[in-house]
């Protein structure tokens, strides 16, 4: 159901709305840009050794999605354990509407890690979206989603940013390309989450500093629960996740020339409540040396490298966070449980 946080503030159409419509974007072709946030290959790879040389190891879930963690990953969000997706996917679909109805109309429509852009489309139609910017590390969903929006939404401009959002957001160049439309920042699936409170602060800010006076922010965000339900999601019975984890040693071994055996490692999930967060980690089951790029790491029987953060929060914690990250006020819709939140939040 839907709950007001602070005061009511429905959205307004932006003045934008009054203005006639453009020519149709048939013709023009996707737009590719490419911010220098994008690591090269020695960033990259100073990175992953950096963090897997430290105690305790980790690697950041960017690496996750190489071809292969992309496939395992669309698996796990058909898993019967795995209830984020079709949870927040319900919320949508029962309350649409009421959502739309505080959302500006005629908009550029920012989709934030939009990987194939499938949960943009249904919102392009219900805001009348003249613009759909997606934003990924990968230029190969980019390409996925153009491909599949362009077909579907002739009349939309499509533009792609190839960069990495987990390092300061600058897309304020893109977006004055189109002054005259509102901006809405779609952040879905609780990616949130992998970040810390604090990185999280400061990435909800720098999408503020984006949204200008009539533009608002549509985030999902998971919520606290029982911890057989948390740790069943990121811990299946078939073990999806723990292949999904494991692939990421794989990517490490191109990136880095490593040779780690995933087949050393045990996947764990474990949910600690006192930081409100899922940790997955890969556990050695013996001890054992990897090389990586010229360094050498011993591990240890039962020494972790953590490679998820998924944090969690209730109605009450994440509404904090926005206020503190300075936005006015926020509405709010959840499942019958309360198991999921998504938030419309105005600068």
């Amino acid at each position: 159901m839907e709950h007001e946080l602070q005061r009511p503030h429905p959205s307004t159409p932006s003045a934008a709305a009054s203005m006639s419509a453009p020519s149709p974007a048939a013709d023009r072709p996707p737009q590719w840009i490419r911010i220098g946030a994008v690591e090269d290959p020695f960033q990259r790879a100073a990175e992953l050794q950096r963090g897997l040389l430290e105690r305790p190891a980790h690697i950041s879930p960017k690496y996750f999605y190489d071809a292969q963690g992309c496939a395992l990953y669309s698996a796990i969000c058909e898993l019967v354990e795995y209830y984020p997706t079709r949870t927040e996917t319900a919320i949508f679909e029962r309350h649409r509407d009421a959502i739309a109805r505080r959302l500006p109309r005629e908009v550029q429509w920012v989709d934030l890690g939009c990987g194939d852009g499938a949960k943009s489309w249904p919102w392009l139609t219900s805001v009348q979206a003249r613009r759909w910017v997606g934003v990924d590390i990968s230029p190969e969903w980019l390409s996925i989603s153009f491909t599949a929006g362009a077909r579907r939404f002739p009349d939309v401009e499509f533009t792609g940013v190839a960069t990495d959002f987990t390092r300061p957001l600058d897309l304020h160049a893109v977006l004055e390309q189109r002054p005259e439309w509102p901006r809405v920042f779609f952040y879905p699936g609780s990616s949130i989450g992998n970040f810390t409170p604090s990185q999280a602060l400061v990435l909800l800010r720098s999408v503020r500093a984006h949204l200008g006076r009539d533009g608002r922010l549509l985030i999902g965000v998971d919520g606290v629960k029982d911890k057989a339900v948390l740790e069943a999601a990121y811990d299946d019975a078939i073990g999806v996740t723990a292949a999904f984890n494991r692939n990421v040693l794989r990517v490490v071994n191109r990136e880095l020339d490593a040779d780690f055996d995933p087949r050393r490692y045990t996947h764990r999930a474990c949910f600690d409540g006192r930081h409100s967060r899922i940790e997955m980690q890969l556990v050695a089951q013996q001890a054992h040396t990897v090389h990586l790029g010229g360094q050498r790491r011993h591990f240890e029987a039962g020494e972790a490298i953590v490679t998820e953060y998924s944090y969690k929060y209730t109605r009450e914690s994440f509404s904090a966070l926005l206020q503190e990250a300075g936005y006015s006020h926020a509405q709010h819709w959840s499942d019958e449980r309360g198991w999921f939140h998504v938030f419309v939040a105005a600068p």
